[in-house]
């Protein structure tokens, strides 16, 4: 899939509908180092639409390319985060729905938002300001930290949907919170309480307030973006979410990738800043830095054919 090349000097410009993008501090009219993505129906509790879901995996492509960008804060309008699928307007999907298309051409929206989340290199934060269900949580499982309100309410309801889970959740999930718990709430589709020990340590942080949990995800965005390189952060992530299945295979992986690490600018960087005392400067990318071993998985081509023809016509099937 070939990635957009048009950044915008500000994201606060793009022309986006149904969520809105702002610097930190709001006031830059230029992309700073964080970047605030904030789900915006407003009257709707921001359900999950395909307009919605289009402009998440426009903007975390353009986060992925953009080296202003060093983290990013995902967070929703007013008192939820996120209510799931618009049911309102239905899936539209299914091969009697009105956008009928053959089965192995489907590619679920939720799933697509998330894999754009999960290949973006910069770490992403959730800061789950209110109540979270289907899509509305399982969006923020491939991002890097979760910080929540606690009473907000958490659920993986498909079970009472007729549906199943979407989004790779069936991959994320258990990896986050283990077997056990994962089974359970899917199994019951019930909603939980974003502090209920059922969730596990899925939620970084919790806080008690609702104004303080946007306040509290800015705070730890702001010390990812200022002390880490970006290069090791996307390489550690990697490393954990794409293992080689054995410790044995990892050492190997490990070694190779830590090796070339030793003379790259930023080990050189940050090494002398922390004897000079001093804050970091950073430079590195995936683009001009990345190791030799980088990607050491099989990149795997998710578009599919109706995607193929929507963006470039019917020449390229």
């Amino acid at each position: 899939m070939d990635a957009p090349k048009n950044i915008p000097d500000s994201y606060a410009s793009l022309p986006t509908k149904e969520i809105k993008l702002s610097h930190h501090p709001e006031t830059s009219s230029t992309a700073t180092p964080v970047i605030v993505v904030t789900l915006y129906r407003p009257g709707k509790h921001n359900a999950f639409t395909p307009t919605m879901m289009e402009e998440l995996e426009h903007v975390f492509q353009l986060f992925d390319l953009d080296d202003r960008v060093r983290c990013v804060v995902v967070t929703g309008h007013g008192n939820i985060f996120c209510a799931g699928a618009d049911l309102v307007r239905g899936f539209g999907g299914g091969k009697n729905g009105p956008n009928a298309e053959r089965v192995n051409d489907h590619r679920d929206g939720g799933g697509r938002v998330v894999l754009a989340i999960h290949r973006c290199r910069k770490p992403v934060i959730g800061a789950i300001q209110g109540s979270a269900v289907g899509i509305g949580i399982t969006m923020t499982l491939p991002m890097a930290i979760r910080v929540a309100y606690a009473p907000a309410k958490v659920g993986f309801v498909f079970s009472r949907r007729g549906l199943v889970m979407e989004a790779c959740s069936s991959y994320f999930l258990p990896r986050l919170i283990g077997f056990a718990r994962a089974m359970h709430v899917t199994t019951t589709g019930a909603t939980y309480k974003a502090d209920d020990k059922i969730w596990g340590p899925l939620f970084s942080e919790m806080c008690e307030r609702r104004e303080d949990v946007k306040r509290r995800a800015l705070e730890i965005a702001d010390e990812v973006a200022k002390n880490t390189s970006t290069v090791s952060t996307a390489l550690m992530r990697d490393l954990m979410w794409r293992d080689k299945g054995s410790a044995e295979e990892q050492h190997l992986l490990d070694s190779k990738i830590l090796y070339e690490l030793f003379s790259s600018n930023d080990n050189t960087e940050g090494v002398r800043s922390f004897m000079e005392k001093r804050p970091p400067k950073f430079t590195d990318t995936l683009e001009t830095s990345a190791p030799a071993a980088y990607p050491w998985w099989t990149p795997v081509e998710t578009i599919g054919a109706k995607t193929v023809e929507a963006r470039f016509g019917r020449s390229k099937l």
